[in-house]
């Protein structure tokens, strides 16, 4: 059983600080002093936790019963008894340890999943231009209802990001993944525009229970100061997968064009059915709460649930932790909620269309087949490179407008361009009208890529409970997926090759992505100030306020005789 022990001289430093209602931070290894509220720096020194399974407890398996009743999985030595009780001590390598396995085993995997799901979303793209079109005989309205048949179902079932927090999520997630790899293999076997239509919303049905969610699951083991990052390496995974997607479609269209089998039909069955496979190493992998992650240690397991200021109830539906219905109706009556839902709708305008658009755009563009295939993926890997460094600069310098804003004006200025160039291409060579055109998607791409990651962690950063996360996710999901339905319908063959329409319309979306994250910018600025001066009116100037430190979802939280105001990331 794990233990506490206090030197004599700590005891009524402790007592005084439980009185006070206040927090301790993380223990530091270095020399420098640790903050500790109301103890100043005692000569009793800092409060240490000692264990009897101390820090050479490997890797194990799952938690067992039993040991939750020693308090391994519980943590109950380590958590205070109620939540104006002294936090439990940890060094800040411990903290750092664990957040590093998360990188390495959690996020990783989740982004496998994601770059699978988007892959099999997006490749109908690539089977267009590899003979699907002539084979089953497909009008360019018949193709636009493909697409939309995968968004409509993807919307009406955007409510079951609330059943990460109903089900276990290595068991939800492992059906997800196994349904829409049976789904997307099952492409392959379509021999009519209605039997494949019915596969595309199915589709639909099955990647709506998984991608959206992923941001609010991550959220259960990261702090929001953390959170963009690790959302960049899963959302970065879509323009991973597009472009592995074309460069797998190049090489399968040079493999199999005499061959006996359509290379369409060979896409979708290689490009599917590796999801089935790997949900089996779902189910394994998936911690259901960081107290249950199999790669942690005993005492990493702890650290990793206390370092958020969580208990074990609040990863359990139990009477004593019920589903929290309120909040989900205060985060449905909030207005930041829509703002954020309105920016993916149309940030998602554009995110839907190009990925499915582009071999297409680039085959206009004069291009063989084989050609727009390998040509399609480079701007994904451009893509993928600037999402993870944005993600990267937004959570260290933890503001989210300033590069939302940014991403979002030079999307809608290589859109411009783009449509500026098809509108003037007269006055220009051939080969410079299409050197311009082709190099504008670049920017274009990794614009709308890096405004959506930057868009999902902002809805979420400014809610404090689980179930407030998972509310603004649904809302973000289900008003933001309707993008799709008008992205999807943006260039039909008639407007080829040069797109005009869809390319202006695209850069007007991203306008309004940059004016609305101004405009919530502004009134989450307005509201920090508001806190800041009711706080100054309640404690006057000068006097000591209470803060409850030690991270997690309470990070940036303030305390004064009893009320949480929550300082806004902008």
């Amino acid at each position: 059983m794990a233990s506490l022990h206090l030197p004599p001289s700590a005891g009524t430093a402790s007592s005084d600080s439980t009185s006070s209602n206040s927090r301790y931070t993380p223990v530091s290894n270095s020399d420098e002093d640790t903050p500790m509220s109301r103890l100043g720096k005692s000569p009793a020194g800092q409060l240490k936790l000692q264990t009897d399974f101390g820090d050479s407890v490997g890797v194990g398996g799952p938690v067992e019963e039993g040991d939750e009743e020693h308090g391994y999985e519980s943590g109950e030595e380590l958590e205070p008894k109620t939540r104006t009780a002294a936090a439990p001590k940890y060094t800040l390598e411990e903290e750092r340890e664990v957040v590093r396995s998360f990188d390495r085993r959690l996020v990783p995997f989740l982004a496998l999943l994601y770059l699978l799901s988007f892959l099999d979303r997006s490749n109908i793209g690539n089977a267009r231009i590899a003979g699907m079109e002539e084979d089953l005989q497909l009008s360019s309205s018949q193709y636009e209802w493909l697409l939309t048949a995968f968004y409509i179902t993807y919307i009406l079932f955007e409510w079951m990001t609330l059943m990460y927090r109903l089900v276990p999520p290595h068991i939800y997630i492992s059906l997800c993944v196994f349904g829409w790899g049976l789904v997307a293999s099952f492409q392959c076997l379509a021999t009519s525009f209605e039997g494949l239509v019915i596969l595309r919303a199915l589709l639909g049905i099955t990647e709506a229970a998984f991608g959206p969610g992923v941001p609010f699951y991550l959220s259960l083991f990261y702090r929001r100061q953390e959170l963009a990052f690790r959302n960049g390496l899963f959302i970065s995974a879509a323009p991973l997968a597009t472009s592995f997607a074309s460069s797998l479609a190049w090489l399968i269209v040079k493999c199999s064009n005499n061959g006996p089998i359509s290379p369409w039909r060979i896409l979708f069955l290689v490009e599917g059915f590796p999801s089935v496979i790997v949900a089996v190493f779902a189910w394994v992998v998936i911690p259901d709460s960081p107290g249950r992650a199999r790669f942690l240690s005993r005492r990493q397991r702890v650290v990793a649930r206390v370092r958020l200021g969580e208990s074990k109830l609040d990863y359990q539906n139990s009477p004593e932790k019920p589903f929290n219905w309120r909040e989900i109706v205060k985060t449905a009556s909030d207005p930041k909620a829509y703002m954020a839902a309105f920016m993916f709708f149309s940030c998602n305008v554009a995110f839907s269309s190009m990925p499915v658009f582009l071999p297409t755009i680039i085959k206009d563009m004069g291009y063989s087949t084989l050609y727009s295939q390998a040509l399609s993926a480079p701007p994904y890997l451009f893509a993928f490179i600037v999402v993870l460094a944005t993600s990267y600069a937004s959570d260290r310098t933890r503001t989210r407008s300033p590069y939302l804003i940014t991403h979002a004006l030079i999307s809608s200025l290589a859109y411009f361009m783009i449509a500026a160039t098809g509108y003037f291409h007269t006055h220009l060579s051939p080969g410079s009208h299409t050197f311009i055109r082709y190099i504008c998607v670049y920017p274009a791409t990794a614009g709308f890529f890096s405004a959506i990651t930057l868009i999902i962690t902002w809805s979420m950063d400014n809610r404090v409970e689980k179930e407030g996360k998972g509310a603004s996710i649904a809302i973000l999901n289900i008003i933001g997926q309707c993008g799709p339905l008008l992205g999807t319908r943006l260039y039909p063959k008639s407007d080829g090759p040069w797109y005009i329409r869809g390319m202006a319309v695209c850069s007007f979306f991203m306008v309004v992505v940059a004016v609305l994250a101004l405009a919530l910018r502004v009134l989450l600025q307005r509201a920090n100030r508001a806190r800041d001066l009711s706080a100054v009116n309640r404690t006057g100037p000068g006097e000591e306020r209470d803060e409850l430190m030690g991270g997690g979802r309470r990070d940036d939280l303030e305390d004064h005789t009893g009320d949480q105001r929550l300082v806004y990331i902008i």
